[in-house]
C-alpha cells in the first residue's frame, strides 16, 4: 500500500505552475497575458493550442525563464523563478527548450552544436558523448554527428534541437512551435518523436503548436485565446 501511494504520489507531483501570470511590453502598451493559471505535472504532455499572437509563446518563455512576467508567479518543482538560487543552473539542468527556428549553429557540427549545453552545465566529456549517442540512435542522426548545421534538412536540423535540448536530461522540456517550419510529412515525424523521447525519459513535455491535430495526441490540449486560457482545465 505504501509503495502505491508513493508512486500516485510521484506521478502527480506538480513541476510547472503559472499563476496570475500577466505579461506586456512597450511600456505596458502591447498586452500579451492577462492572468494566465497554467499547471503541469511530472511526465504530463501539453499542447497549447491557439492562434498567432494568442501567449503561447510569451507562456512558454516566462515558464522556462527566459523573460520573467510583470505580475504573478513562475514556479518550477515548487521553487519561484524569481527566487531560485541560480536561474542559470535552472536553465541548463532542469529545462531544455526547441525553437521553432532550431537556434543551431550554422557553420558548427551537429556533434559540436550538442555540447555546447554540456560544457555549459560542466558536464565531462566522456558523460557527454555517452549521452549524445544515445540521443542521435534514438532521433537516427547518428551519421551526421560531424555534418555542418548548414548541411541538413529542416528535418534533421530540428532533431538536432531536440538532441542539444535533451544532453543534459532536463525533467522539462518545453517546445515553440517545433513542427511550424517543416512540411506535413516531416512535421509529424518530429512530433511523434518528441512524443516517444518524452515517455522514454519521463520528460515533462509543453508544447505551443497551432496543429490541432498533432496537438490532440498529447495526454492534455490547452486553448488560449487573447492572452487567456481560455477555459478551464483540471489536471
Amino acid at each position: 500500500m505504501t509503495t502505491s501511494i508513493q508512486e500516485e504520489s510521484s506521478q502527480t507531483r506538480l513541476v510547472l505552475r503559472a499563476t496570475d501570470v500577466w505579461k506586456s511590453y512597450d511600456d505596458g502598451a502591447i498586452s500579451v497575458l492577462k492572468g494566465v493559471n497554467f499547471e503541469a505535472i511530472q511526465g504530463q504532455t501539453v499542447a497549447l493550442c491557439g492562434p498567432s499572437g494568442c501567449g503561447k509563446s510569451t507562456l512558454l518563455h516566462l515558464l522556462g525563464g527566459l523573460d520573467e512576467p510583470d505580475r504573478g508567479h513562475i514556479s518550477v518543482n515548487g521553487v519561484e523563478l524569481h527566487r531560485h538560487r541560480s536561474r542559470l543552473h535552472l536553465l541548463r539542468h532542469e529545462i531544455g527548450f526547441v525553437f521553432q527556428m532550431h537556434n543551431l549553429i550554422p557553420d558548427l557540427t551537429l556533434e559540436e552544436n550538442c555540447l555546447i549545453p554540456t560544457v555549459a552545465a560542466g558536464v565531462d566529456r566522456q558523460t557527454a558523448r555517452a549521452r549524445l549517442k544515445l540521443l542521435t540512435d534514438s532521433t537516427g542522426l547518428s551519421h551526421r554527428l560531424h555534418n555542418r548545421i548548414q548541411k541538413l534538412s529542416g528535418g534533421e536540423r530540428q532533431r538536432t534541437a531536440l538532441c542539444r535540448a535533451l544532453m543534459n536530461s532536463p525533467r522539462i522540456l518545453l517546445a515553440d512551435e517545433p513542427t511550424g517550419s517543416l512540411d506535413e510529412g516531416t512535421s509529424t515525424t518530429v512530433f511523434q518523436l518528441l512524443l516517444d523521447i518524452a515517455a522514454t525519459e519521463g520528460v515533462t513535455l509543453v508544447m505551443a503548436t497551432h496543429d490541432r491535430a498533432l496537438a490532440e495526441q498529447c495526454d492534455r490540449l490547452v486553448e488560449m485565446h487573447d492572452g487567456r486560457i481560455r477555459e478551464p482545465e483540471s489536471i
